[in-house]
């Protein structure tokens, strides 16, 4: 028997119904192999308890654990919502059931990761979330990935146990994804933010205007006052018109105080202040309460080899020599003390170059003392 030949325009099609071909076409819809490591797009449809169920075009639901969830704390519950599509990883392939396992943190590690790297390409501030203290800085939490500040990149008041839970803001200094290591300073941040401040504080400040800062260190030679991210030189001698031995006399660390800039160096971006500048020099001002020959009574403030400085009148000190204090203490059998106040004559008066000599003995009356105003400036 010769062999059964097939029309051109026929052939086992022929013979199938219009549902097997429909059941082949839905068949082939699944003939894809999925595989672990592969990225694919699914659609949330339906929320568990242990987490969630994924349509990725499979034969069955793929699921997606709640440890496998964008962020380490969320659940299924919390950060997913029936109908919304993503990217997942597949984690593993078909179980005995069918089903793939997927995650949405890796996908999202993976495009977290190429954000950092934009963000530290583009120098950018990122925002981190403390959450603990270890040996030598901070751990945070920098977009689901964990990161690193080091104390020495810190720039904070506070004690570093306090700032757990806390958000701080960064900038990233190194990024190596295959050893998992994110390091970040804050101070960095800081310092550029304050650069910022300054450049814009020196466009504002000029010498003679009166402005608000904060103490934030004393030394020998003056204070430290920040400006608002400047921080000024006032210096022990433009504390006051009175003598100051150490700026812990008169002032303390967190004083809030007015201060006039009586010096600006750009290049440098050093500012210079004082407080005495803004009151009435009072050596302009003692030449009319004292003058040569007057009986006067004042403080003493420092002793030295040479003699006592006397205040004689508010911010204006009088020197009375040694050999005057000699005598007197011989006299009186007792010692002069700082803080003790004294009567003496004024027998030298020279306010030009302030600088009046007092003595127990008063001046003779060979002496013309004459109206104030027409007083020698000078008696040697």
């Amino acid at each position: 028997m010769s062999p059964r030949k097939v029309h051109p325009s026929y052939g086992d099609e022929e013979m199938q119904t219009p549902e097997k071909l429909e059941f082949e076409r839905l068949l082939q819809q699944f003939d894809y192999a999925f595989k672990r490591g592969e990225i694919v797009r699914g659609s949330v449809i339906a929320l568990e308890s242990n987490g969630a169920l994924i349509d990725i075009g499979a034969k069955t639901a793929a699921f997606l654990p709640n440890k496998e969830v964008a962020t380490p704390y969320a659940t299924a519950q919390a950060a997913l919502k029936p109908g919304e599509d993503f990217d997942f990883y597949i984690l593993f392939e078909e179980d005995e059931d069918g089903q793939l396992t997927l995650s949405l943190r890796r996908v999202q590690t993976a495009q977290n990761w190429n954000k950092l790297e934009e963000l530290m390409n583009n120098d950018i501030v990122v925002q981190c979330k403390v959450t603990a203290v270890v040996k030598g800085g901070l751990l945070v939490d920098v977009m689901g990935l964990r990161g690193f500040i080091p104390s020495s990149h810190l720039r904070v008041k506070q004690a570093l146990e306090e700032l757990v839970g806390q958000e701080l803001p960064a900038k990233i200094i190194n990024l190596d994804r295959q050893r998992n290591n994110i390091i970040l300073s804050h101070r960095k941040m800081i310092a550029e933010q304050m650069a910022e401040q300054r450049k814009d504080l020196f466009s504002k400040l000029h010498e003679g205007v009166v402005v608000e800062g904060e103490v934030v260190r004393l030394t020998d030679f003056g204070a430290f006052v920040d400006l608002g991210g400047v921080d000024g030189l006032l210096p022990l001698s433009q504390m006051s018109w009175r003598w100051v031995e150490h700026p812990s006399d008169i002032l303390s660390i967190g004083d809030v105080i007015q201060v006039e800039v009586i010096g600006i160096d750009h290049d440098k971006q050093r500012v210079s202040l004082s407080i005495k500048g803004q009151h009435a020099d009072p050596w302009n001002e003692v030449t009319k309460e004292l003058g040569l020959g007057d009986e006067v009574e004042g403080t003493i403030t420092r002793m030295k080899h040479f003699g006592a400085f006397v205040e004689v009148y508010p911010g204006v000190e009088a020197l009375l020599p040694s050999k005057d204090i000699n005598e007197y203490e011989h006299r009186k059998a007792t010692k002069l003390e700082v803080g003790q106040s004294i009567k003496t004559f004024v027998v030298k008066f020279s306010p030009d170059e302030r600088r009046i000599s007092l003595s127990f003995t008063p001046l003779s009356d060979d002496y013309n003392r004459g109206p104030r105003e027409h007083q020698p400036a000078n008696v040697e």
